[in-house]
């Protein structure tokens, strides 16, 4: 009987449990691992991509109603078996029970713009756009495509790929984290109790070796990929120059503007869970404060040591848990090895997360508590790189401009926020600024399904954003028909100018 604390894959609808190496997978509360993951050699998923290119024909020539309706049920079931989803989901990424609920219900809200496929898919028609010539286009799918997803959000994310892809037509091959694989694998198993055909979702774990085999696999079309950028990178190029579709969602260092004119106790609210929320794993976090004037940058710091002092950091699993640990501890020791260089550099630590205690039982954890400096300037690398975790920094500046000035100059353009009454400023703000996704008063400006998400800058590769329009454009391919039925009988000589509707 196979051991059941090693995760395999889902191939052809079947559970494989192939590969030589596993790699333990942590429960980051305890600190302790609890199951290991099998990791799939080039064999493992190159029976995958076979596996979704011989599903394609057939998915591809089904109805996009039918396809639909797949997606209703599958949200249904989501539903249904949410609180177990969350509950692997923190006990592999560590985030409290309501952040992975949250998580969930983003992801659920893509399945239900998947499931407009049918609207989404129809294309456009003219007829007589000639003397009796009519033409329409269509989206047509692209064929085997494939999703990397990263540890963050081990629901969320891989929900942004391939409900929309497979709704578009497409199979779908799915390289989730192998650091949090349990509740990607499970929605998958639930897609096919949906309805879903064999082979039409394939999910392989793995390292990078899964990673290459997908990108240098002719059969596969294109390549979604979120993570960080130097990944994002090597992803885009890498997928590009074998002639791939790619996009690639890289890293972020956002910023939240504080005018003086902001209602402050409602912006320590925000940014408080814009920081601390996920332990800071977010790439929409906000890691930097912009303060606008001294007095500002004061009552926000005060505000903020007032807030976090009544913060509970803990196991996930408790409901009184405002935080929970890291998600591994070799990013723990990175994370602190960040608030070590800021103190060296010369911003002052007004509240040090690393004396945090673990509650009894969970000594062993990855557990910081939330950090927080002041003075933070640019050129250091608390301010210039990704941290990844519970890290705030607060930088004061004299203007609106000088702190626009800040947030165009960073390599960095994911999103940002700025908190005011003034509607003028808010506007010249959303208007003029260099970032992809921003927010007014709202610290966390993540696009709705039915939008699409996407960075500027360093924080996007490729063309098109994740899910949303944008989405559906990605998956598929515009193919633009133009017909004419000559009445019969009747002859026409040769044309040898160019056709026009004139």
């Amino acid at each position: 009987m196979p051991n059941q604390n090693i995760i395999g894959h889902l191939i052809n609808g079947q559970n494989v449990r192939e590969g030589g190496r596993t790699q333990d997978v942590f429960n980051p509360a305890t600190g302790k691992a609890e199951k290991s993951v099998l990791l799939a050699d080039q064999h493992t998923v190159e029976a995958a991509i076979a596996s979704a290119q011989a599903a394609f024909p057939a998915w591809r020539n089904t109805p996009p109603l039918k396809r639909a309706r797949v997606m209703s049920n599958l949200k249904h079931l989501l539903e249904k078996h949410a609180d177990a989803i969350c509950q692997l989901i923190t006990a592999e990424h560590g985030k409290v029970l309501s952040d992975a609920m949250g998580e969930l219900q983003r992801g659920i809200e893509n399945i239900e713009y998947a499931s407009y496929a049918p609207e989404l898919l129809k294309g456009e028609h003219t007829k007589n756009a000639g003397p009796s010539i009519d033409s329409w286009s269509e989206m047509q799918p692209l064929g085997v495509v494939a999703g990397i997803t990263p540890f963050n959000f081990p629901a969320m994310v891989p929900l942004w790929m391939w409900p929309l892809a497979i709704a578009c037509g497409n199979t779908f091959v799915l390289k989730p984290s192998e650091r949090a694989p349990s509740s990607t694998l499970l929605i998958a198993q639930l897609a096919l109790e949906a309805g879903l055909p064999p082979g039409v979702l394939n999910v392989v774990n793995g390292d990078k070796v899964a990673v290459d085999t997908l990108l240098n696999d002719k059969r596969v079309q294109a390549v979604s990929f979120v993570g960080s950028t130097p990944v994002a990178e090597y992803i885009y190029a890498t997928g590009s120059a074998q002639g791939k579709r790619v996009q690639a969602l890289g890293g972020a260092k956002n910023h939240a503007i504080v005018m003086p004119d902001a209602d402050i106790p409602q912006a320590v609210s925000a940014l408080m869970g814009a920081a601390y929320g996920s332990c800071g794993e977010r790439c929409m976090a906000i890691p930097l404060l912009v303060a606008v004037g001294d007095t500002t940058a004061d009552a926000l710091i005060e505000g903020l040591k007032t807030e976090i002092a009544k913060m509970r950091v803990g196991p996930g699993t408790d409901s009184l848990s405002d935080m929970g640990p890291l998600v591994t501890r070799q990013h723990c020791d990175k994370v602190r090895g960040y608030v070590e260089q800021g103190v060296a550099e010369g911003a002052r630590l007004v509240v040090d997360g690393r004396s945090i205690v673990p509650p009894s039982g969970y000594e062993d954890g990855y557990y910081l508590g939330p950090c927080l400096f002041d003075h933070v300037k640019p050129g250091m690398r608390i301010y210039q790189e990704e941290i990844f975790g519970p890290v705030l920094g607060v930088v004061r500046v004299e203007s609106l401009q000088e702190a626009m000035d800040l947030i165009d100059a960073h390599e960095f353009g994911n999103g940002t926020c700025i908190f005011t009454r003034d509607g003028e400023a808010a506007r010249y703000f959303t208007d003029s600024i260099q970032v992809g996704m921003v927010g007014v008063n709202v610290p966390l400006p993540v696009p709705v399904a039915y939008h699409s998400f996407g960075g500027w800058k360093r924080s996007l590769f490729g063309d098109l954003g994740a899910y949303g329009p944008d989405g559906v454009r990605f998956y598929t391919r515009r193919k633009t028909i133009t017909q004419r039925w000559p009445s019969a009988g009747v002859r026409e000589g040769a044309v040898f100018s160019f056709p026009s509707s004139r």
